[in-house]
């Protein structure tokens, strides 16, 4: 007898509730279903299905010995799924979630990159807003937190952004620069209503492991603008509007270009932590391991800013901050 065979026969009468429906699913002769079972029950000495001529029901070893055979079928479908991704290529379709702000300036550009090497993959990227867990209906979510939230999933970090202080070059000739974050209320700002609405802003100077030094800089009563989309701030900040405080993912090409000049370099706000998280599963498809591969790589998978770095300008202190306010 087959064992595994008739263990996978067993488990369909039980979810399709019946011999005939089991035999239509599986495209088998039903007496053949019903003798696959009979000799399972045969094999192992015990009742597994009790039968009416209306209803089909699990006896009580028959339930404990169902919930065995779904563990034991699984783990040779994944094992089956394991053995063919290591000869093909990754192929299907990966949905991704995250923060529009991510997808617009770093997701977007690698793109190419990434669908030349792997051409069978077709990517799907939903950002429908702010993002601070994982949604597990999505194989990788990449959302924003500064610790991991709790849950049922596992995630890998991918970088670390500094919230940073800038503004167009053009605003500062006509502004001035400053020089210290007391200076920051003689400016017009450009911010998001929570920040608008705190009594102050916390900058840090200097070593994170002891020696910091710490400035609690009060908020103008009136702003240039206070607005929840990052993107607005952004092109506020490109035409001049004010000084804006936005994650250096945002602003990298835009410090690389010159069109927005880091203020107070040597001063540091806040920071965020970006994660890439999956439903914990043992098994992932090879779409979804290579998609998180490039992601480590494009981002740097460590705890540091590699967006401030790669434009020139990273803080001199490394290290991550204390919590933001």
């Amino acid at each position: 007898m087959d064992q595994l065979r008739a263990m996978r026969v067993f488990a369909r009468v039980v979810d399709d509730g019946g011999f005939a429906k089991a035999a239509r699913s599986l495209d088998m002769a039903p007496p053949v279903v019903t003798r696959l079972v009979a000799e399972l029950e045969q094999h192992l000495g015990a009742r597994l299905l009790t039968r009416t001529t209306r209803r089909l029901s699990l006896t009580e070893v028959g339930e404990r010995y169902l919930d065995k055979v779904r563990g034991i079928l699984a783990d040779v479908d994944e094992a089956a799924a394991i053995a063919a991704d290591a000869t093909l290529l990754p192929r299907g379709h990966l949905r991704l979630l995250c923060p529009p702000a991510i997808a617009v300036h770093q997701l977007a550009k690698h793109m190419p990159r990434f669908q030349a090497q792997y051409p069978q993959v077709t990517l799907e990227i939903t950002s429908p807003g702010p993002v601070d867990t994982i949604d597990d209906s999505y194989d990788i979510t990449i959302f924003a937190s500064r610790e991991l939230p709790d849950g049922d999933f596992i995630a890998r970090r991918l970088a670390r952004s500094e919230v940073v202080v800038c503004a167009s070059p053009d605003y500062l000739d006509r502004r001035g620069r400053p020089q210290h974050p007391t200076e920051l209320p003689d400016h017009e700002a450009v911010v998001p209503p929570m920040v608008a609405q705190q009594r102050g802003l916390v900058f840090f100077s200097g070593p994170m492991n002891g020696g910091a030094q710490r400035v609690e800089v009060p908020m103008r009563e009136r702003n240039a603008l206070s607005t929840t989309h990052i993107d607005t701030m952004y092109a506020a900040a490109l035409a001049g509007l004010g000084i804006a405080g936005l994650p250096s993912y945002v602003i990298e090409d835009a410090l690389l270009e010159h069109a927005l000049e880091r203020v107070l370099p040597e001063w540091r706000l806040f920071d965020i932590t970006l994660w890439a998280g999956m439903p914990s599963r043992r098994y992932l498809p090879a779409r979804t391991r290579v998609f998180l591969d490039f992601l480590l790589q494009i981002f740097g998978g460590e705890d540091r800013d590699p967006w401030l770095q790669a434009a020139g300008c990273a803080t001199p202190w490394n290290g991550p901050m204390p919590a933001a306010g």
